[in-house]
């Protein structure tokens, strides 16, 4: 007879359930603010633990770009999580699809929308906007403010309106 973990199982399924829920890949470092900094439907080592044996399993797809790391569910993972799925407690499966549904655009976003300033040797700042895919990058743009304040209200006003200037650009030019 094979002896299981519950708490490991319910974790591992948690994580399946909220990668197919997501819709998207995801960091280690979202789906750890979503399994427990957020919600605590597992721990944090627990939640490290399952995210690197989903990926030993291939039940978890790991997408490797550049610096980051992307995770998603894989046709193995979804074939198992339909199998398995009722061992996630109904209140966790209730929790996952409530809390996904108010907050997967905010995830989308921040998976692929980046920015970022750097100071420059004469004080002025260089504001770094992108909008990036797990294997390439849509849009970069590079530009020059002269305070802090400024490329502070550009990268907040990029999480909002990334998409709106990218169709713009493609509209101008095609």
């Amino acid at each position: 007879m094979i002896e299981y973990n519950s708490d490991e199982t319910t974790s591992k399924l948690t994580i399946l359930y909220v990668l197919d829920k997501m819709e998207c890949e995801l960091t280690e470092e979202s789906l750890i603010d979503i399994c427990y900094y957020r919600n605590k439907w597992t721990t944090y080592f627990t939640c490290t633990i399952a995210l690197s044996e989903l990926v030993k399993s291939n039940y978890v797809n790991e997408i490797k770009s550049g610096q980051n790391c992307y995770y998603q569910i894989s046709p193995d993972g979804r074939s198992c999580l339909s199998y398995f799925f009722t061992e996630i407690p109904l209140s966790i499966r209730e929790q996952i699809g409530e809390y996904v549904e108010e907050n997967k655009l905010r995830y989308k976003r921040k998976q692929e929308y980046f920015s970022d300033c750097f100071k420059n040797s004469d004080n002025s700042y260089t504001v770094l906007l992108k909008i990036v895919e797990p294997t390439s990058t849509k849009l970069e743009l590079k530009m020059l403010v002269d305070d802090i304040e400024t490329a502070n209200e550009m990268q907040k006003q990029w999480q909002e309106n990334a998409s709106k200037v990218y169709a713009s650009i493609i509209d101008t030019l095609i």
